[in-house]
């Protein structure tokens, strides 16, 4: 969740020569399933693509992800610059510790919309309380339980000689043995 308190207007604080905020209000922000489902029945596309978003799509989806009841329009038109930041920042985070390789990953042409998350929840009996998690921490959740569930590759028979020729001359070194 992400709080940020927004500035509706300011005054002109002339002991410290600056501007200071004379009324805010205080928005709450939730970049969960939930938004991200409301905002892709809205525009009947994915979020989850690397097309451009405009202007509206953005603002669009911040208005998705509110938890504050009866949010004036106004507020929303006076996101500062450094508001908008934090909101990227916030979509962005990780949420978790949790990390992957690399190495080996496939990368997967499957356009990934609400529907597609809530199957992969469903797979994984993830309760759909999480669909209010941040939504990089619901998609680690996911790929983690994706990987458990992989079944384990077993070694060609090359692979085994290969290994067990390996673990021979280490143990020969070690032991200072021919065999």
């Amino acid at each position: 969740m992400l709080n940020l308190t927004v500035t509706l207007k300011e005054g002109f604080n002339e002991k410290d020569d600056e501007f200071v905020p004379i009324e805010t209000f205080s928005l709450v922000l939730e970049h969960s399933l939930a938004s991200l489902s409301k905002w892709e029945a809205f525009f009947e596309k994915p979020f989850l693509s690397n097309d451009e978003k405009s202007s509206e799509e953005i603002l669009w989806y911040i208005k998705a992800m509110v938890l504050t009841p009866n949010v004036p329009d106004e507020v929303l038109a006076k996101l500062s610059q450094r508001n908008l930041e934090e909101i990227n920042e916030y979509i962005n985070a990780k949420m978790t510790a949790t990390r992957f390789r690399e190495d080996g990953a496939r990368s997967s042409r499957e356009i990934v919309t609400a529907e597609i998350i809530y199957y992969w929840m469903i797979s994984f009996n993830i309760p759909f309380e999480c669909e209010h998690w941040h939504l990089n921490k619901l998609m680690t959740l996911i790929q983690v339980c994706s990987k458990k569930n992989e079944p384990t590759k077993e070694l060609s028979m090359q692979e085994v000689a290969a290994r067990n020729r390996e673990l021979n001359a280490r143990r020969r070194a070690e032991l200072n043995t021919k065999g």
